[in-house]
């Protein structure tokens, strides 16, 4: 609903759009625009853990400890000449005054938060470009062993990750997901389709839909073994990555990290044993169970797209409507 996502929109609305977001609007001042905290207003919290991981980092703590001091952090240079005794976000992220972020960054869902190759060469470039920011202060292989230990933790985190989903995965197909998909009220896009499953890597009706018809991660309305996932991967497992990346290793570890993950993982055990168990005692006592009236509304859901799509486009899904494929990428 428009009232939750509010920070959303707020944040995927501006930066794209508008200089003032970074510049600041009654100011537009270069000097405001080359503070670490200029990006903290969006680029921090659960699901995309930036300012925070920076904040904490020894290059964090550089920045706060020394920001006062224009010997250490003249930022009245333009950011092609600066010469700072430790990086700010806008260093390594628009390095040399290049305003391309996605540059000298990358996406969840590739390097980040999925079981990537890192060392393919896809990554290659990418990589190189990294070291040769990082190389500004340490050495090649000081960077080079950074990287690798990022994909360590990574790939640690992806294993975890992949551990929870087929918990899930499994008792889902068994039928024992409390509720089903078809208990559930629609989703956004007018389906009854398990949550989990992401980019049609799951086919059949053992899902809630037939080959090649994709779920979409619920953040609401959900069982709470499928809440337990989506928080494994969208948010321990960003702390991990972005932890790891910007050098706060604590926070990559204890602050929800990897022991957050762990911690997940047994929940979701635990919660299909549960399931289970709850399963055979009902079967043994001829109990049929129905899912509670409030799956089939959902709390708040009559707000959003897949609600309408049901009752005036019967049969159809969000996919059905629009005009051609990729439209909803860009509307």
């Amino acid at each position: 609903p428009p009232g939750d996502t509010a920070g959303c929109t707020f944040c995927h609305t501006s930066s794209e759009e508008r200089c003032s977001t970074c510049h600041q609007r009654h100011q537009f001042n270069p000097v405001v625009a080359r503070k670490s905290e200029q990006c903290k207003a969006c680029h921090w919290g659960k699901d995309h853990r930036d300012w925070e991981a920076h904040d904490i980092s020894i290059h964090g703590v550089v920045w706060q400890t020394n920001k006062w001091d224009p010997t250490q952090f003249d930022l009245t240079k333009k950011l092609s000449d600066a010469d700072y005794v430790g990086p700010t976000c806008q260093y390594c992220h628009l390095r040399g005054g290049h305003h391309n972020v996605q540059r000298l960054s990358t996406v969840y869902t590739s390097m980040g938060m999925s079981n990537a190759d890192r060392g393919a060469p896809l990554w290659k470039e990418k990589r190189d470009t990294w070291v040769s920011v990082c190389d500004d202060c340490h050495s090649p292989r000081f960077a080079k062993e950074n990287l690798l230990a990022m994909d360590e933790a990574c790939k640690d985190a992806g294993l975890k990750y992949t551990e929870t989903f087929k918990v899930a995965e499994n008792l889902q197909l068994d039928g024992m997901g409390e509720p089903m998909p078809k208990d559930l009220h629609p989703d956004w896009a007018g389906e009854h389709v398990w949550s989990l499953k992401i980019g049609a890597y799951h086919d059949g009706p053992g899902y809630g839909g037939a080959q090649g018809q994709s779920g979409e991660f619920r953040m609401s309305n959900c069982s709470d073994i499928e809440r337990i996932c989506f928080e494994s991967v969208g948010y321990w497992m960003t702390y991990i990555f972005k932890g790891m990346a910007h050098g706060s290793w604590s926070d990559a570890t204890y602050c929800d990290g990897s022991f957050g993950m762990d911690r997940w993982l047994v929940k979701a055990k635990v919660a299909s044993e549960q399931a289970r168990r709850f399963t055979a005692l009902e079967k043994k006592a001829g109990i049929n169970w129905v899912p509670s009236e409030f799956w089939r509304k959902g709390d708040w859901m009559n707000e959003l797209s897949g609600a309408k799509i049901v009752k005036e486009f019967p049969g159809k899904n969000i996919f059905d409507l629009c005009p051609e494929p990729g439209w909803l990428d860009t509307h």
